[in-house]
């Protein structure tokens, strides 16, 4: 009888997810390497979370991705947490131990930065504020890492004022908070953009601050991949930014989730880009 070894399957947790890229960028890096596992996506509604979880590796799963609505619940549930899942206050990445034990991982901040390095290089982190659209878990992963490295103050708008707040009184004196109506006014001398919304989404509605402020010498990021290029990235190209869309951010993100869960780190290129946009 030939014994054969388990094949390691991870995936994607959400509800809705079947519009989501990590499938396709998961199995293009699992085949470039040679590696014979799987990533699956599954729709899993708040009220089986728990026991899908919990009943995963014993299936064979090695980890999953976590997506909206449940990067809160999933932190909720994990035995071990890291410092940035905590600080972040939501878990993207579940890797199942063989101990039996779920860590949690927050990895959105980490792509986030290595998003801008590789396609921004001449970014300079400390060179002035940074303006962030949005206070939900994606702006929080993003304001940790933007004072993780280095922007001395983060001006925050979001349509809930309450949340901005939040976010203040959790990181502390670098956070300016702006009420949503005053948002455009954010960008006075900001050298960092980012919209955390998902406003200019496809299926959405449109991003309609006015980008009057904004300066010719800002970075500007839009965490929105779908479309690629939305119209808040065309107004700010056309005004002179340097633009990133949010599709390396997905890629960098997922980068080292792949690593502990497959043993391999695997490349971040432009193939990898063709890949999950299918190209």
């Amino acid at each position: 009888m030939i014994d054969h070894p388990r094949i390691p399957l991870a995936g994607v947790i959400g509800s809705p997810v079947a519009h989501s890229k990590s499938p396709r960028l998961h199995t293009h890096w699992l085949r470039s390497l040679g590696i014979r596992g799987h990533y699956i996506p599954m729709d899993v509604s708040q009220a089986n979370l728990r026991e899908v979880i919990n009943a995963l590796p014993k299936a064979g799963f090695v980890g999953v991705n976590v997506t909206i609505p449940h990067k809160e619940s999933a932190l909720a549930l994990a035995d071990v947490v890291t410092d940035r899942a905590a600080l972040i206050g939501a878990a993207n990445t579940l890797i199942f131990r063989k101990d039996g034990r779920i860590h949690a991982d927050n990895t959105d901040g980490y792509g986030f930065i290595a998003n801008l390095r590789q396609n921004a290089p001449g970014w300079v982190p400390d060179s002035g504020p940074a303006a962030v659209f949005g206070a939900g878990g994606a702006a929080r992963a993003v304001v940790a890492s933007l004072i993780e490295v280095g922007v001395p103050e983060i001006r925050v708008a979001n349509r809930t004022r309450a949340r901005t707040e939040a976010l203040r009184q959790e990181f502390g004196t670098k956070i300016v908070t702006y009420d949503w109506v005053q948002a455009g006014n954010m960008l006075d001398g900001a050298m960092t953009v980012v919209n955390t919304t998902s406003l200019g989404m496809e299926g959405k509605p449109d991003f309609r601050v006015p980008l009057d402020a904004l300066s010719p010498k800002a970075t500007v990021s839009d965490l929105v991949y779908a479309p690629l290029r939305t119209n808040f990235l065309e107004e700010a190209a056309a005004n002179g930014c340097t633009c990133v869309d949010g599709l390396g951010m997905l890629i960098h993100q997922a980068a080292p989730a792949f690593e502990r869960w497959f043993g391999q780190r695997p490349e971040v290129d432009e193939a990898t880009r063709a890949a999950v946009l299918g190209a």
